[in-house]
């Protein structure tokens, strides 16, 4: 833990110091500290929101991709297995393809998080009838292809081919071009969200015994489906509300948290929001130092680094299986 906040402190001085106009450490934090010339235009307003927002929308994919893999005892669970960032995307795919995104500067955001909560008020309607987890998982995928044919449904009938564009890619994930208020419209949300994903902690460890046995340790399983839903909807939700669709966070951040504090569900919460954060912050840097002529999206970074990575975590996972049953 003193490791990955010792990273993520030089990840954050990174972030304020790096860019097209370069900063030294006195000038970021004169900038900071005074927000008085170029330096602290550069970094109150364009820097620091950033920084902000890849620390607060990273730990809450780490913390989601933590609790859906606590909650499904499967390494292989992603925040998206409910849908909520599919539907998410789609609501603020409306909001670009209606116009409202250029009219009002918190129709994107506002749009998003409201997609989101939609999908996790379908699955909670499905939940109040006494239906099971696979049941739930099944009607998150569903949600989530029909988001995601209503997203590519609203790019084919777009009349507007620099509407097309912007939507493409938002849909990349970026946090170019952000401000305090989208950090004011997502920081409840992201707040709350590991608020609750942290008090399920202790039933996703009673939850590696089975279901039966948590049930008679106390765990009111249904409840706990129904925090964790609704948890993870509300974070992810509110990230991609403000930073367009970002993938494999969630579901590599546990990966890389659980050699360090062992497998236990409860312990891996909050290693996995470090994580998190420090991934999305580190690619966020990346993108600004690469030597192209406009900024790479962040989206694409992730998915370029998180496939790979977790194609290797599932090889070296495989080859000690034979080692641990001899």
């Amino acid at each position: 833990m003193a490791g990955l906040t010792l990273a993520i402190a030089a990840l954050c001085v990174a972030s304020l110091t790096v860019g097209p106009a370069g900063l030294t450490l006195g000038e970021a934090w004169s900038g900071l500290a005074t927000g008085v010339g170029v330096e602290g235009v550069i970094v109150r307003d364009i820097r620091l929101p950033r920084l902000i927002l890849s620390l607060t929308v990273g730990a809450s994919l780490g913390f989601a991709g933590a609790a859906m893999q606590g909650l499904l005892r499967n390494p292989l669970a992603e925040p998206a297995i409910f849908g909520a960032p599919q539907a998410a995307a789609f609501g603020a795919v409306l909001a670009l393809y209606s116009g409202f995104a250029n009219a009002l500067s918190f129709a994107l955001p506002a749009a998003a998080i409201a997609g989101a909560l939609l999908s996790v008020g379908a699955l909670f309607a499905i939940a109040r009838r006494g239906a099971g987890l696979v049941t739930l998982i099944l009607a998150g995928l569903a949600l989530s292809s029909l988001a995601g044919a209503a997203t590519s449904l609203a790019i084919n009938l777009s009349p507007n081919p620099f509407a097309v564009t912007e939507i493409v890619f938002w849909l990349m994930g970026s946090f170019e071009d952000r401000s305090m208020r989208h950090v004011a419209l997502a920081a409840p949300f992201l707040a709350a969200s590991a608020l609750i994903l942290m008090r399920c902690g202790a039933g996703y460890r009673a939850l590696t015994l089975g279901e039966e046995t948590a049930a008679s340790l106390g765990v009111d399983v249904a409840r706990l489906r129904r925090l964790s839903v609704a948890g993870v909807a509300l974070g992810v939700g509110a990230g991609v509300a403000v930073s367009g669709a970002i993938g494999f966070v969630g579901l590599v951040a546990p990966h890389l948290s659980r050699p360090l504090v062992g497998a236990d569900p409860q312990k891996v919460l909050a290693p996995s929001a470090l994580v998190g954060a420090a991934l999305l912050t580190a690619a966020d840097v990346g993108v600004r130092l690469a030597p192209t002529t406009t900024e790479i999206k962040v989206g694409v970074v992730t998915a370029l680094i998180g496939a790979p990575l977790f194609l290797w975590l599932v090889l070296a996972r495989r080859a000690a299986l034979p080692e641990q049953m001899t």
